[in-house]
């Protein structure tokens, strides 16, 4: 029967039908028989569904928390939302899954979800990195860099970022860090960059050793490490100056962007960067660490309306916020999420200044994550064994 259905359409009209199913109905298709099997598995269905007319409304929620269990143990989960009414309903798409794989001490509040990349996400703690899709829920323990730091020093993991090379068709992730004299043996004021480079093609890590300019020093924010046109992009700082830092992952050239006037380190802010009406966007809050000091008390957002231009940023929004850890994501152009200093998760409307807080999503402080996706069937590239989840909360 269903082999009959198939002959009775063009291959291309069948791929269009198929491109409106959701994906949990496309992999039971797979099962019913061969010819339906080798249609949806095959790289030009997935291309094409990859590139399917979308909206915001098919966007969906990968909501990353830790729990605390014990003196420095803890419990990673991610959770798998959508929306109703532009509200994130407490009903899953799927059971909560158990981070693979990460750190399960406190350092969990580091934990980076990458991308996504064609669906893709990349989860990481700097030393461990998980290649996921959210959508199938496959995933596999990638490769580790096999670099010994020498005696007498030490490696500090400055930031991490995930990207697809067009032109090789290759996905990559680069892995910025300092090689830092360790004293009393050596001169603690020797620095050295390091950058490497792993893609899924050769399933491997390489240097790379075309960094002849000096690097400015890159800082953590839960809100960093945005991949965006080609390139993944950070927070740094040169002296006093700060900048966007950003990595061709294609050319793996670095170059910088400077902030705002008044975006320095005098300003007593911290920095995020997302993406609001498809602009690179920079969100200036009070940093959670310090007192606020008067006239610094609120939250800005600015829009970058020519890409890799300087002086073209473009104030959009100000506003003060409750006392707040960190922004994390702006959703559907106009919905700022962000984490509070107790660990809940709060929705902003940029439009209304409206603040909505999710007691049921809440965690362990600054170990809140989000990363928005679509549905995808990107496979995960099988050079090392396919993973398949294996725990739920």
């Amino acid at each position: 029967m269903a082999d009959e259905i198939m002959k009775m359409y063009p291959e291309d009209v069948m791929m269009y039908i198929l491109t409106r199913i959701q994906v949990k109905s496309l992999l039971r298709l797979k099962c019913v028989s061969k010819t339906w099997f080798a249609l949806i598995n095959s790289s030009t269905f997935i291309h094409f569904h990859l590139n399917r007319t979308t909206t915001t409304k098919d966007e969906l929620i990968l909501f990353k928390r830790s729990f605390r269990e014990g003196p420095d143990e803890y419990r990673s989960i991610m959770s798998f939302l959508f929306d109703v009414d532009e509200q994130i309903d407490h009903k899953a798409i799927f059971p909560d899954l158990v981070v693979p794989y990460l750190t399960t001490t406190s350092s969990c509040m580091f934990h980076r979800l990458l991308g996504p990349c064609n669906g893709l996400i990349v989860l990481t703690d700097s030393g461990f990195m998980v290649l996921f899709n959210p959508t199938t829920r496959n995933y596999r323990l990638l490769e580790e860099d096999t670099y010994i730091c020498p005696f007498g020093f030490y490696q500090d993991n400055s930031g991490v970022g995930f990207g697809f090379d067009w032109i090789l068709n290759n996905y990559k992730i680069v892995s910025v860090s300092e090689i830092i004299g360790d004293p009393p043996f050596y001169d603690f004021h020797f620095r050295k960059w390091k950058v490497d480079v792993y893609d899924l093609i050769s399933d491997s890590w390489r240097d790379v050793n075309n960094i002849n300019q000096q690097m400015p020093k890159m800082h953590w924010y839960a809100c960093s490490e945005l991949y965006y046109k080609g390139a993944v992009h950070w927070i740094a700082s040169d002296d006093a100056i700060f900048v966007v830092l950003c990595f061709d992952v294609c050319t793996e050239i670095f170059r910088s962007i400077l902030m705002p006037d008044g975006c320095d380190y005098f300003d007593s802010k911290c920095y995020g960067i997302v993406i609001l009406h498809d602009f690179l966007t920079l969100v200036c809050y009070p940093d959670p660490g310090n007192d606020i000091r008067p006239g610094k008390e609120s939250t800005d957002v600015w829009l970058l309306k020519e890409y890799g231009i300087n002086k073209t940023w473009v104030k959009k929004f100000s506003f003060t916020a409750h006392p707040i850890e960190s922004p994390i994501i702006i959703w559907r152009d106009h919905v700022l999420f962000l984490q509070t200093q107790s660990g809940v998760l709060l929705s902003g409307d940029l439009h209304t200044q409206q603040v909505k807080e999710y007691n049921h999503l809440q965690g362990f402080p600054r170990s809140l994550r989000i990363a928005i996706y679509k549905e995808s069937l990107t496979p995960i590239p099988k050079r090392s064994q396919l993973c398949q989840p294996t725990s739920n909360v």
